[in-house]
């Protein structure tokens, strides 16, 4: 039973060094081989690799794209006015080397830091060449695409490689807000009283004309209408003219039996006369 605690115990030991040999790098992670401080490979392909027990580490760093969003910052424009700018990075590990020598073993904190310091920088030197206008209405895209290419530059040397910059947001800071708010409301009620006055005014002035055109119509109307009554007035009586002069006894009969019924329309009607009276001569004529 003694004779195999020491082959246990030696089992157990290269059952230790062949785990600390063996190791598997996957698709998405960069690895260095440091031995002693020193790094001593670097051009690891994915899969199962081994190393040298106990004297070498393998360093992993993540490959895929890593996000610095960091805490809105104040920079001056061209006019020395203050603006809240809220941007964030996108960036990955290019040379992981070159990242772990750069960076105190391959810290992402650092990376971060140095990373955010130089965007700052350069965010600093874009705002100062812009006025608030310039900045918050039309070169939003133009200051990133000026700011990648200035970071691309100064990170070379960190084994990184900047994928894109973008500003979110561009604010005026609070005490400057409220008194551009308060300029703005009052610049838009201005123009809703211009807007407004100008649509009374023009209101009043087609009620007028409509009341103008209606006036004149009523009185063509009223014209046409007074002419229409004259010439049927006038064909009428010309009508009445020449029926009387063709046949005036019958004309006389026709119009005393008009007269009849227009008097005679309700059977409750009734009229005072004289015998004699000439309303009545055609019932004379007929006793």
């Amino acid at each position: 039973m003694n004779k195999l605690i020491p082959v246990v115990i030696l089992a157990l030991i290269g059952l230790l060094v062949a785990s600390s040999a063996i190791y598997f790098l996957k698709e998405t992670e960069y690895a260095i081989v440091v031995r002693l401080g020193k790094v001593v490979r670097a051009d690891l392909e994915p899969g199962l690799k081994i190393k040298a027990p106990l004297i070498d580490t393998a360093i992993r760093f993540d490959r895929r794209v890593q996000t610095l969003d960091e805490k809105p910052a104040q920079y001056l424009t061209i006019e020395k006015k203050n603006v809240i700018v809220d941007s964030f990075a996108t960036w990955r590990i290019k040379d992981p080397e070159l990242f772990y020598t750069r960076t105190s073993g391959g810290n992402l904190r650092v990376a971060d830091q140095l990373l955010g310091k130089i965007i700052k920088e350069g965010l600093r030197n874009e705002f100062a060449e812009r006025t608030v206008q310039e900045v918050i209405a039309r070169e939003r895209e133009l200051i990133s695409g000026e700011l990648v290419r200035t970071v691309e530059e100064k990170i070379q040397n960190f084994g990184i490689e900047l994928v894109d910059v973008r500003v979110k947001a561009i604010n005026l800071p609070p005490e400057v807000s409220s008194s551009v708010f308060a300029r703005m409301e009052a610049e838009r009620k201005r123009i809703a009283r211009d807007f407004r006055a100008k649509g009374q005014e023009s209101a009043e002035r087609i009620r007028a004309e409509a009341d103008r055109q209606r006036t004149v119509l009523l009185a063509e109307a009223e014209r046409d209408a007074q002419v229409m009554r004259g010439e049927g007035d006038s064909e009428a009586a010309e009508i009445y003219a020449k029926a009387y002069g063709s046949n005036k006894e019958f004309y006389t009969l026709y119009r005393s039996l008009t007269a009849y019924e227009n008097v005679f329309q309700s059977g409750q009607d009734f009229i005072l006369l004289r015998p004699d009276s000439e309303f009545f001569q055609y019932f004379k004529k007929l006793e």
